[in-house]
């Protein structure tokens, strides 16, 4: 079991890292990892290392330039964080190549922070990506995913 020390310290990780993607400070955000490992279960995309996780950023800013959480709740292990949130956002650029719908998304997030010491060494995310896609209009996107 880990102590209520480790525990705020995890904790405090977390909101950093969201507090820092919202707000686009990518440098900070990638600095709450030990090693950036990010994984989207619904895709299977993977990116692994510092460039990749900062594309995948730039990517989904790009597409979606006011994403952020609400409703964020955080549950704790021994060696994860696990975040339940609802991720918003406005689909107000490129995204996959498709142009912009300007509409806007809601959907549920479960995310696990998964932490040696008091560093992310893995974020793997599961959400219900068609639920995203039908809500902004982008439904072709997921072929462009799986090719």
């Amino acid at each position: 079991m880990i102590s209520e020390d480790m525990r705020a310290k995890r904790e405090a990780v977390v909101i950093e890292h969201f507090e820092t993607e919202t707000a686009q400070d990518f440098d900070k955000t990638l600095a709450t990892f030990d090693y950036p490992h990010y994984e989207i279960m619904a895709s299977g995309q993977v990116f692994d290392g510092s460039a990749e996780v900062m594309e995948y950023y730039k990517l989904t800013r790009t597409a979606f330039p006011d994403q952020r959480h609400e409703n964020v709740r955080l549950h704790f292990s021994d060696d994860a964080v696990i975040a339940e949130f609802d991720l918003l956002g406005t689909n107000d650029g490129v995204f996959y190549g498709r142009p912009p719908t300007h509409k806007s998304f809601r959907v549920p997030i479960a995310a696990f922070f998964f932490f040696e010491g008091d560093k992310i060494v893995n974020e793997r995310i599961y959400f219900d990506s068609m639920s995203l896609l039908s809500q902004i209009g982008q439904e072709e996107v997921l072929k462009t995913l799986d090719a």
